[in-house]
């Protein structure tokens, strides 16, 4: 079944009023665990936290160009020679207040109102949210064992025909939010192929890029240059809050991209460019948090099915376990309120992710550390006891 939506209004984010419940427990003194938000548990790089420190000291932090400082994105260029052996023009890359304001960008810049995008289903709730507020069509389109948990042309297809409308894009994230789900080079090659056989624009949501655990990690630009790649140093990097991401872009939407940045954000925040120029060369010390998460992972896959979870698809990537939890309700919302109340263990709901059959399953992020996503664990099993 395909959902297609057209909203003037955005959608709660039941993940975010989980967060704000969980931070008022907290402090009230109550002994929350968060596997609610997608957030490391590490702190930002040393570099990077050692460059802010040199530049706040420094103390002149202005605007920089509306796409980023050449620095970082020579730099960046360099990361893309480094881990996929590509030449990556400077120009390409456009610096950003976080991922948010790359597809707030990408939407704006490459979509008219009553254009149709497709998303997977489950899926990241901001994308449907984002689209439909800016008065775009988003057909969600079912990602199952049989699709492999991804967009296939054959599932775009099938969309298309069932819903009766031309798709103008796809937006496909490879390590996916919440399903977990890798987009190998084969199947990347697929869909990109297939965008540019029918003029629809392909966008590459790569922000868990560096945690994948499974699979083959392949960024889109390796199979083309028309592409609209989407990044952020949120997730590997573990710098949330520093609000910085990145696009490459092809070299014609360079422009068309600036200007609208200039308009609505002036530039990204120095500071923050700064910090994550740096981080850029600390690939060591994130290597090791990212077998915290692994470890983690591990945790998760051996003991939610000894618990009763029934897990929903492949843990390959970025740092969720989404979980069917029928076995135990049909309510995933109230499951998660009631975890929240009686055990201070925060998850989502898998509403958020799924409008359509989402009361049926839970996301779990095990971003946090071992010993909390331990402790979350036992606090759970004895609970469903």
């Amino acid at each position: 079944m395909f959902s297609i939506s057209k909203r003037s209004e955005v959608e709660p984010f039941h993940a975010m009023d989980v967060l704000a419940e969980a931070t008022k427990r907290r402090a009230a003194g109550h002994p929350v665990i968060s596997m609610a938000v997608g957030q490391p548990s590490h702190p930002a790089p040393e570099a990077a936290l050692e460059a802010a420190r040199a530049a706040l000291a420094d103390g002149r932090i202005g605007y920089t160009d509306a796409l980023g400082t050449a620095r970082l994105k020579s730099a960046l260029a360099w990361h893309y020679k480094d881990r996929h052996g590509l030449e990556i023009d400077p120009t390409r890359i456009a610096i950003t207040t976080g991922s948010s304001a790359g597809f707030n960008l990408a939407f704006l810049s490459l979509f008219d109102a009553g254009d149709a995008v497709a998303i997977a289903r489950p899926g990241y709730p901001a994308y449907r949210n984002i689209l439909g507020a800016l008065g775009l069509k988003v057909l969600e389109v079912p990602v199952t064992a049989e699709t492999h948990f991804t967009l296939t042309p054959q599932s775009l297809e099938a969309a298309q025909k069932e819903s009766g409308i031309t798709l103008k894009g796809v937006l496909l994230a490879s390590p996916a939010n919440p399903t977990g789900t890798v987009t190998g080079r084969e199947g990347l090659k697929a869909l990109s192929d297939y965008c540019a056989a029918h003029s629809i624009v392909f966008i590459s949501d790569e922000i868990y890029h560096g945690l994948t655990f499974a699979g083959e990690e392949a960024s889109a630009l390796e199979l083309t240059d028309e592409a609209i790649v989407i990044n952020s140093f949120s997730k590997y990097y573990c710098m949330t809050g520093w609000r910085i991401g990145w696009m490459v872009l092809p070299e014609r939407l360079v422009r068309p991209i600036e200007r609208v940045a200039q308009s609505l954000y002036i530039s990204p925040p120095e500071l923050s460019q700064i910090a994550a120029t740096a981080a850029l060369s600390a690939g060591a010390e994130l290597d090791r948090y990212k077998a915290s998460y692994g470890a983690n992972r591990d945790l998760l896959m051996r003991r939610l099915p000894q618990i009763g979870f029934s897990i929903a698809s492949p843990m390959d990537g970025a740092f969720y376990a989404y979980l069917d939890v029928t076995r135990f309700t049909n309510d995933s919302m109230g499951f998660a309120k009631r975890m929240l109340a009686e055990i201070d263990v925060a998850a989502t709901p898998g509403l958020d992710f799924d409008p359509l059959e989402g009361n049926r399953s839970l996301r779990l992020s095990y971003a946090g550390s071992q010993a909390e996503i331990a402790e979350a664990v036992e606090r759970i099993a004895a609970w469903l006891k």
